[in-house]
């Protein structure tokens, strides 16, 4: 007789998708797989400055001094795009995502396209019209100024692009596809290097056109980057695709952004401002001391993308779970972030505040320059830990649409690292050292703040508004 027992199969378990992952994960996992393509990604785009460095190094301490009072714009830029407005799309686009809004999240992608747009031609205009004359009133000899503004003139030119590689790799990370656009960033620094070597110092037969091949080199990867990163948009196979369907703009989409944007865009607009600040008045004490400063601070902008990899994935993972209505679960995820990012900066700021000589060492032998560095390290670098801290929960705190309190840290450290420095070195005349140690309390403080805020429930404030 047949036997007609029916056997159950094992039932098909379906991969999480990675929505699901953001709101049920572990969350120490979960940040560190996220935040791994970025903090490489990141910190390969940090070697490529760190290069440009280098090279620009082989043509002496007043080309060093030259692009150390540029730095600062250029940073302001990639900070604003790829932290501030870029966090503030990341939010959107994983809150809309969190609740369930793919059709809100696919509009999104056209409001940062023009986002990049009008404020490429901004930074553009504000250059145009008071970089030059800004530049002048430093108290910094001639021929740096000069150099200063050739590589003004062509970065701005160009810096479009730079919003665009921003904003367009933040809707990827808001969609908590972190690899793509890390890749395309470790492929484009595989062409920065080489090219900008080519430009800065006429390798292959190409003029050597100084700090200004620097600057040809960012807008044309920059360029590049972005058209790459378009083009995986307009395929398909992600989470969202760029639509000609769903190009409408809406200022209510425009608000939901720049209601975390604008505010967030404070906090780097601040630390540029005081690392520029703080370049005037340390240009007061001679030239190799600007040139060491301006190294031993790139430094910290080395940090920040290290932290922006674990940042960016925390305002994902907390914009999905604010979206989804998950507080406690967000605030756990943004102090699991923020003990990995302070472990990390605070490691490395005390090695090299033991040995200065493992940054200083790499970019200049001039003895008055290295000291100047050095002595940056030593008082600055053990507190690099709080500068993790709280650069992370300000990305984490993007995501929680609770801006505010880090924006007030932010501040703060302002106020102390150039406000009690400027009154120190100019009406007491107090030396460098005194100038780095408010740069310290600054950095304390920042973290301090940050930190507060969230212990005292600041994003449950916010998502029950």
């Amino acid at each position: 007789m047949p036997d007609h027992t029916v056997v159950a199969s094992a039932p098909v378990v379906r991969p999480q998708s990675r929505t699901e992952q953001m709101l049920s994960a572990r969350p120490l996992p979960l940040i560190l797989g996220l935040a791994a393509p970025n903090a490489i990604a990141f910190l390969v785009q940090a070697t490529v400055s760190m290069t440009e460095v280098w090279y620009i190094g082989r043509l002496g301490t007043g080309a060093l001094a030259a692009i150390a009072l540029m730095f600062p714009a250029l940073m302001l830029m990639q900070m604003l795009a790829n932290g501030a407005i870029g966090g503030a799309v990341s939010s959107s686009v994983a809150r809309a995502l969190g609740r369930g809004g793919q059709a809100q999240a696919e509009a999104l992608i056209w409001h940062a396209l023009v986002i990049a747009l009008v404020a490429g031609a901004l930074f553009w205009v504000l250059w145009s019209l008071g970089g030059g004359l800004l530049l002048h009133r430093l108290d910094a000899p001639a021929a740096v100024i000069v150099e200063a503004i050739r590589y003004g003139n062509i970065l701005f030119a160009g810096c479009v692009s730079i919003w665009l590689m921003g904003l367009l790799a933040a809707v990827f990370r808001g969609m908590g596809e972190m690899r793509f656009p890390a890749l395309v960033m470790v492929l484009g620094a595989g062409v920065q290097i080489p090219l900008s070597g080519a430009l800065i110092l006429g390798w292959f037969g190409l003029p050597a056109l100084g700090i200004a091949g620097a600057a040809i080199s960012t807008v044309v990867v920059m360029t590049l980057m972005a058209g790459v990163l378009v083009a995986r948009l307009l395929r398909g196979g992600l989470v969202l695709r760029l639509r000609l369907t769903a190009l409408r703009l809406d200022r209510h989409l425009f608000g939901d952004i720049f209601r975390v944007g604008a505010l967030a865009a404070l906090s780097p607009v601040l630390t540029v401002l005081a690392i520029a600040a703080v370049n005037v008045i340390v240009s007061g004490f001679g030239a190799a001391a600007l040139a060491g400063y301006g190294i031993a601070a790139r430094l910290e902008f080395l940090l920040i993308p290290l932290v922006f990899g674990i940042g960016a994935a925390m305002t994902a993972i907390v914009g999905t779970n604010i979206g989804a209505g998950n507080t406690e679960r967000a605030e756990y995820v943004g102090w699991t972030g923020g003990v990995l990012a302070a472990a990390l900066t605070g490691a490395i700021g005390l090695i090299l505040a033991i040995a200065p000589g493992l940054w200083v060492g790499l970019f200049t032998d001039d003895p008055a320059t290295y000291d100047a560095g050095a002595l940056f390290l030593r008082i600055v670098g053990p507190v690099f830990l709080f500068q993790g801290l709280g650069l992370s929960l300000y990305f984490a705190s993007q995501g929680a649409g609770a801006i505010g309190w880090p924006v007030l840290a932010a501040v703060a450290r302002f106020a102390v690292a150039v406000g009690a420095a400027a009154i120190g070195a100019t009406w007491f005349g107090f030396g460098i050292g005194f100038v780095y140690t408010c740069i310290a309390v600054g950095m304390f403080l920042f973290g301090l703040i940050t930190a507060g805020a969230l212990a005292l429930g600041a994003w449950r404030t916010a998502s029950s508004r």
